[in-house]
């Protein structure tokens, strides 16, 4: 069963973040407005939009909401092992996304202080700089 709702909601999640999901909706909108005369915006012609967008999006929401459960908890397993694996990680890294918010941010601003101390504040020369990398953006993004 779990494994049924899973592909369920991945499939949802992907179908309702694709364009043409957008511009579905945008058109079923379209024929709505365009039948109010028809059906002298009557109270059940607008019960009918308030009563399908309100059952969609309650619906949506747990299917969404599942989706990124399983993709964060699957992020979090690779991070993990990335750690596990990388000689120079602190394992202790593990399971910091448990951490309040604030600590989390505690953790993060100390990692920057290191980096700009063990670095002497000058960028990777391996590397392009996070400014260099930005740069060379395509100029439609």
């Amino acid at each position: 069963m779990q494994r049924l709702f899973a592909r369920i909601a991945s499939k949802s999640a992907f179908l309702m973040g694709h364009p043409a999901a957008f511009l579905g909706a945008s058109a079923a909108c379209l024929v709505w407005a365009v039948t109010g005369p028809l059906f002298h915006y009557s109270d059940t012609w607008q019960l009918v939009i308030n009563t399908a967008t309100t059952v969609l999006t309650f619906l949506a929401v747990f299917l969404i909401q599942n989706s990124q459960n399983r993709d964060g908890a699957a992020i979090q397993a690779k991070l993990d092992e990335i750690l596990r694996a990388v000689a120079d990680a602190r394992s202790g890294f593990v399971g910091i996304e448990r951490l309040t918010e604030e600590e989390i941010e505690q953790i993060r601003s100390a990692l920057e202080r290191e980096v700009l101390q063990t670095s002497g504040g000058e960028p990777d020369s391996e590397h392009p700089s996070v400014d260099e990398l930005l740069d060379h953006r395509p100029e439609d993004c």
